[in-house]
């Protein structure tokens, strides 16, 4: 680090000089204008390139025919989640059909990603999305309801003996990993472009625990998934009516208490996020008599039993996980902790 006096030019005007070098890597020349941007822990941010602009990213992969079809799609996906604005796929001959059939997946299972020009040797794919049209925190009220459907409706299910809709909450985990690619692309974003934060009003500590929340949601769709599948097992066989109630009374109290973790981050609520956490531990007791019960059951049943129920228990793990989180998130972006105690 360098060290540099700041000098009052005119009574009230504060310089510093550039380091010398850095403007001469920078091609820096007299009358260049230089972007100054302040950050919300009160440093510079000095750049040649501070625009207003998207800064446009591009990356070229050179895809031999023998490549695997699976790798190839997981760096179009990682591409995608860095923020690249631009992919460009080439052969050196003809491009095998599976790249096509990797392009197709891609541009379906993300958003904003299209097919822009397309040859016998050449595919290139941009990012046709505006960041500021998703904002992190509608992103994550989205999956927080398509994640809750999920559970709701394998629950139902399982109680119904309905194996469409058990089928449909497997599906829909895609719907959950799109958007929460997409929360890891704009956190990306953010970092790398410090003018996309400040025109979408959200500061980097932010952004990063909007992506860490994104995951946790992600997770927690997942056990949706695991729950629907054991759910098309249990489904073969007869369970006892009070196993069902059960089984639906505890959803809706782990659900009530995922939905009660959402709005305080949401809200910025500092105590809410506390008392959320202390309420938890029914949850786990409850699942905890449940799991015991379960083992009456032999063999499969007992197993899915104990995979549903487990589930449960993990969304009110899951839960606690986010209000820490929210409550990290506040305290370090200034929010004082609220008094307690007599007197207040």
């Amino acid at each position: 680090m360098e060290m540099r006096k700041v000098q009052v030019t005119g009574g009230a005007s504060y310089i510093i000089s550039l380091p010398k070098d850095w403007a001469r890597a920078q091609k820096i020349k007299k009358n260049d204008p230089i972007g100054v941007l302040v950050q919300p822990d009160g440093t510079l941010l000095i750049s040649p390139k501070l625009t207003e602009e998207k800064a446009r990213r591009e990356r070229t992969f050179e895809v031999p025919r023998d490549m695997d079809p699976v790798y190839l799609f997981r760096l179009l996906i990682a591409t995608y989640i860095a923020g690249y604005s631009v992919i460009r796929l080439r052969s050196a001959s003809t491009l095998p059909p599976f790249v096509r059939t990797a392009v197709r997946d891609f541009t379906q299972m993300t958003i904003g990603q299209e097919v822009s020009e397309e040859t016998d040797s050449s595919i290139t794919i941009k990012d046709l999305l505006n960041p500021m049209e998703m904002p992190l925190d509608r992103t994550l009220s989205r999956m927080a309801v398509i994640v809750r459907s999920m559970h709701l409706d394998a629950i139902n299910a399982l109680i119904a003996t309905n194996e469409t809709l058990a089928a449909d909450v497997i599906k829909r985990d895609n719907d959950v990993d799109r958007l929460h690619w997409l929360v890891a692309r704009q956190y990306n974003l953010i970092l790398s472009d410090p003018n996309l934060g400040r025109s979408m009003k959200i500061t980097p500590g932010t952004a990063s625990t909007c992506y860490v929340l994104s995951r946790i949601i992600e997770r927690i769709g997942d056990h949706g998934v695991r729950i629907a599948k054991n759910a098309e097992k249990l489904m073969e066989r007869r369970l006892e009516t009070s196993e069902k109630t059960s089984l639906a009374e505890s959803m809706d109290i782990a659900l009530d208490l995922f939905s009660r973790g959402m709005d305080a981050f949401s809200a910025a609520d500092l105590e809410a996020s506390h008392r959320i956490i202390g309420m938890t531990a029914p949850l786990e007791e409850r699942c905890a008599g449940m799991e015991t019960m379960a083992q009456h059951h032999k063999g499969e049943i007992a197993t899915a039993l104990v995979a549903v129920i487990s589930s449960i228990r993990r969304i009110g793990e899951y839960t606690e996980d986010i209000c820490e989180n929210t409550m990290n998130h506040l305290v370090a972006e200034g929010m004082p902790e609220p008094a307690t105690g007599p007197g207040t």
